[in-house]
């Protein structure tokens, strides 16, 4: 195939191979030759490639690359590779990078000038948004959300105005707290629980945020979560409501469900209808813009 063999001295390539997620006939014809013609194949986890490569009887040497060894893994290879070796590099499941270690090796590559070439195929947020019923013209990739729960909220605030279709991952056990922050600080947004993708136990759960953290069942489900929130009903307002009762009832909704205190929640809520939290305070109090109550000494903040 052009691109990927020269006349000669073979110049080494990196070929970034997308695998299945889950059934093991989500593989390509390209990926297979790929595999039968590399010199060696980089992998998370030597047993699991093992066993997809056995599967199509194909049998190659395999060193392990993953975010515990790439900082001393990805410099060997990269003398591998300017030797003139043709080397495949998977993930687990689905596509290399994406949620997945191997951004140190591609970087290295490309310093040095080594073809990095992409061999596309499964991809489970791709599949999922595709599956969801959710808008898929424009979506967000967020990948995995930070697992403390302070620092999940704070990310999750940064996503407020947000009106794209969300995509992420998410481990099952935090699934449940998860979908409880989106919906305190998203708002009721409709939203989709895809478990499982390709795989025997493929499930597919929709309904709104606050219906799915409801859900009693959400909090034993099992296996690979992606999980996708689509865009506020009116997105041109982000979901937000502006009337000074619907201002304040967000407040309350905000210290009910998310467990913040009053100050903080009402930051919320004028960060998500673009106010100071100043001018929030006065349009909760009914003030007008030139009257001249002042909020407590925490105005000047936002």
């Amino acid at each position: 195939m052009a691109g990927e063999g020269t006349a000669g001295a073979r110049a080494g390539q990196l070929f970034l191979v997308a695998t299945p997620i889950g059934n093991l006939e989500d593989i390509t014809l390209r990926a297979l030759r790929v595999f039968r013609e590399a010199d060696l194949i980089a992998c998370e986890d030597t047993r699991r490639t093992r066993k997809l490569l056995s599967h199509y009887q194909i049998h190659k040497p395999l060193i392990s690359y993953h975010e515990h060894n790439e900082i001393t893994r990805a410099p060997e290879l990269v003398i591998e590779l300017e030797r003139g070796a043709r080397v495949a590099l998977v993930s687990d499941a689905g596509t290399p990078l994406i949620s997945d270690p191997g951004q140190r090796l591609v970087t290295l590559c490309i310093r040095h000038r080594i073809p990095v070439v992409p061999v596309p195929g499964a991809c489970a947020s791709v599949a999922a948004l595709a599956a969801s019923g959710l808008a898929a013209d424009e979506f967000l990739f967020l990948g995995f959300l930070p697992a403390r729960g302070g620092e999940r909220r704070r990310a999750v605030e940064r996503l407020m105005t947000e009106k794209r279709t969300l995509v992420l991952y998410e481990a099952p056990h935090r699934l449940a707290a998860t979908l409880g922050d989106l919906a305190a600080l998203l708002g009721n947004r409709p939203a989709c629980i895809a478990r499982e993708v390709s795989k025997f136990h493929e499930e597919f759960r929709r309904g709104t945020l606050e219906q799915l953290a409801a859900d009693p069942v959400v909090g034993s489900l099992r296996g690979e979560i992606t999980l996708l929130i689509g865009p506020p009903a009116n997105a041109e307002q982000g979901g937000a409501r502006e009337t000074t009762e619907s201002l304040a009832a967000r407040v309350e909704e905000l210290i009910r469900q998310a467990k913040l205190d009053r100050k903080e929640a009402l930051r919320i809520a004028a960060r998500e209808r673009g106010l100071t939290r100043r001018a929030a305070y006065r349009q909760m109090l009914g003030l007008a813009p030139g009257d001249g109550q002042r909020p407590d000494s925490d105005q000047k903040t936002r």
